[in-house]
């Protein structure tokens, strides 16, 4: 996994979960309390409530991405980016600033004018943008999205999402964002927790990731909230990115966010990171070993002998146990217990396995399990 400096603040696999707060200068973003048109007042704000709280990075939006409003055309955004930078200047905490744009001129004009870092919604639809922010050194965090100034992020399934990424290439320093959220009209809240389910799989690109699921609609039905109830599920939702691989978590809630990702980075899983060569890889499913194997231009194949599941078998009588090993290809174990045992083995071979080989017991328990790793 890739490491990113953004300006000196390292983002990766080796670091703490960074917390990117939101600051709007855009009259038509739906989140009130982030939204200012004063820069005094904003940078108040950016002081208090975004790095006094605990954010690393600091996104300023210059439009909303609503997709109900009109998009700017980029003449609109550089008249607004005066306030932004007017803000910046006068915030005496200490973050990373990062300019929320489309367009490879605004965020060349915000790198010039004291920004740090780049949020490109469109994910490079615009072809100028990787170029500037390598021009610039700067980290881009870059959302899948179709290659069209349009419509940012409005892809609906994950398969689709993954592949979109990797339009127009990356800079060296691209953190990648997988776009949660109603960007498109035709994305469901199904879409949404797919995504979320299969995060580990964005990790496959080997470059740091980022999150933005604060009070997001496919969290709050799952709970029955509104938005203003919905932090809860908020926070329930970023541990468990951060254990599933993310790296920096945006949001409005910097305090709390902040205390939720530090939990899933205590509870994450260790992983060999040597400086010899060696990095264990975080696969727990076929479609994650997939990604890893596809990347490195290897067999598909080879992805359901990467994956180990363990079943657990009871309630079997001893001549059913004693069986069992009888329907099992290579690649497969059993560990015999008193009424049952462990069954493990690869999915590859626990998909060969041949019930029809042990008695009629073991056979059921062994059908169960070949269907469950189906």
């Amino acid at each position: 996994m890739r490491t990113v400096d953004a300006a000196g603040l390292r983002i990766g696999d080796d670091h703490p979960p960074r917390i990117m707060g939101v600051l709007n200068v855009s009259a038509e973003s739906p989140y009130e309390p982030s939204v200012f048109d004063d820069p005094a007042e904003a940078a108040t704000y950016v002081d208090e409530r975004l790095v006094g709280e605990g954010a690393d990075i600091v996104d300023v939006g210059l439009e909303s991405a609503n997709k109900r409003f009109d998009v700017l055309p980029v003449e609109a955004e550089l008249d607004r980016l005066g306030t932004a930078v007017e803000t910046i200047e006068s915030v005496s905490g200490d973050a990373v600033f990062s300019i929320e744009t489309r367009y490879h001129e605004v965020a060349e004009a915000a790198l010039d004018a004291g920004f740090d870092m780049v949020n490109d919604i469109c994910g490079f639809a615009d072809p100028e943008m990787p170029r500037v922010c390598a021009e610039y050194d700067a980290a881009v965090a870059k959302m899948a999205s179709p290659p069209d100034l349009e419509r940012p992020g409005a892809i609906e399934d994950p398969d689709d999402i993954y592949e979109a990424l990797s339009h127009n290439g990356f800079t060296e320093k691209t953190i990648v964002d997988p776009a949660f959220g109603g960007w498109s009209e035709a994305k469901t809240l199904k879409d949404d927790r797919e995504t979320f389910r299969r995060l580990r799989e964005f990790r496959a690109y080997g470059r740091p990731m980022l999150v933005s699921i604060n009070r997001k609609n496919f969290l709050r039905e799952i709970a029955g909230r509104e938005t203003e109830e919905a932090l809860p599920v908020s926070l329930a939702a970023t541990s468990m990115a951060v254990e599933r691989g993310a790296h920096v978590i945006r949001t409005h809630d910097v305090a709390e966010t902040r205390d939720a990702a530090l939990v899933g980075y205590e509870f994450a899983r260790d992983r060999l990171v040597g400086e010899i060569g060696v990095e264990e890889l975080d696969v727990t499913t076929v479609d994650e070993a997939r990604r890893y194997v596809d990347r490195i231009e290897g067999s598909p194949g080879h992805a359901e002998e990467m994956v180990v599941r363990v079943f657990e078998l009871s309630g079997l009588s001893r001549p059913a146990v004693e069986a069992v090993p009888d329907g099992l290809p290579v690649g497969a174990v059993f560990v015999p217990g008193e009424d049952g045992g462990l069954l493990y083995g690869t999915v590859a071979a626990l998909h060969a396995v041949e019930p029809d080989r042990v008695g009629e017991d073991a056979a059921a328990a062994l059908r169960a399990v070949r269907s469950a790793v189906r």
